[in-house]
């Protein structure tokens, strides 16, 4: 009697189990379904609009909000101000940023960002588009909230890991103007956020949106890669499998990256490095010395 109600007890105790991982995954799969690509959740920068804003914090509609005085100026910090004085000596119209975000699934415990940038062998998760209006240095992205135009001062608040820039090459500067002029566009149109990472311009995420734009000016920047054919994509089979079980997104299929020195945006040869840092709390070198030092790890890398 005894040993057979142990049993029981174990046998319920593992059908408990299995529900609890079952219900953990449906809900992370249910989280990626509403995540995928580049998120916004976890990013500093929303904090600083208020909580009963509704809608894209950084869109159209907030711009106009600040102007009127119905958001809130935002405030700038010594880091802030470190990085926008940064910015006006060494970022140009039409650079590239690259940053490792922070985007979490699962109510904050998937690191989404990490996750994706690891299947795909990047230091980097998410890029955005500089540009200079009325004399400040501000970034063109896009998230699941829509397209955004931030300050670089505060686009620059949500890198939590490796930061760099790429500038299109002095070749391809001409280009410059339409690749920024798209963003624009995009934004003001708020083109809605492609959840489902397909191709095309009627739903775009944010690598997407990067390379889409300088394609507009005739400059592409990479090819699409196979998401089943990311360097390090089979280290995730859970993840895979719960991706394809429960979110549009299919392994086959073909979706722009950031990639590496080898693969994808980052790997262009269109581009030249600008700057890399592995944080950015603070800025760490100025661009000469930046430069010299990747030249020198090129250099090395060649021997």
């Amino acid at each position: 009697m005894d040993g057979r109600s142990s049993e029981s007890r174990i046998a319920r105790d593992r059908d408990t189990r299995r529900r609890l991982n079952l219900f953990a995954s449906l809900i992370l799969a249910l989280s990626l379904v509403a995540s995928a690509g580049c998120l916004s959740t976890g990013d500093v920068s929303r904090s600083l609009v208020p909580r009963e804003w509704r809608g894209n914090p950084w869109g159209p509609e907030a711009e106009i909000a600040r102007h009127a005085g119905e958001l809130p100026a935002v405030p700038y910090s010594p880091p802030m101000r470190a990085w926008e004085a940064w910015a006006r000596t060494n970022l140009q119209e039409g650079d590239i940023l690259f940053r490792m975000g922070d985007a979490r699934a699962a109510f904050g415990l998937f690191p989404f960002s990490r996750i994706s940038a690891q299947m795909a062998d990047s230091r980097f998760s998410h890029t955005g588009i500089v540009a200079w209006e009325h004399g400040e240095p501000i970034v063109y992205d896009t998230t699941r909230t829509g397209p955004r135009r931030q300050p670089f001062a505060v686009w620059v608040l949500d890198v939590v890991g490796t930061f760099g820039v790429k500038r299109p090459k002095p070749q391809f500067q001409n280009q410059i103007p339409k690749a920024v002029a798209y963003c624009r566009r995009v934004y003001q149109q708020q083109v809605p956020f492609d959840d489902a990472l397909t191709l095309g311009e009627d739903r775009l995420y944010c690598i997407e949106l990067t390379e889409l734009a300088y394609r507009a000016a005739g400059l592409p920047l990479s090819h699409p890669v196979r998401i089943d054919q990311l360097p390090r994509y089979h280290e995730f089979p859970k993840v895979a499998r719960l991706v394809q079980l429960f979110t549009p997104i299919r392994p086959d299929q073909p979706a722009f990256v950031i990639g590496n020195d080898n693969l994808g945006i980052w790997s262009s040869p269109s581009l030249e490095l600008v700057y890399e840092a592995p944080e950015a709390t603070f800025p760490r070198e100025t661009l000469p010395s930046m430069i010299a030092s990747a030249g020198s790890r090129e250099s090395n890398a060649s021997r």
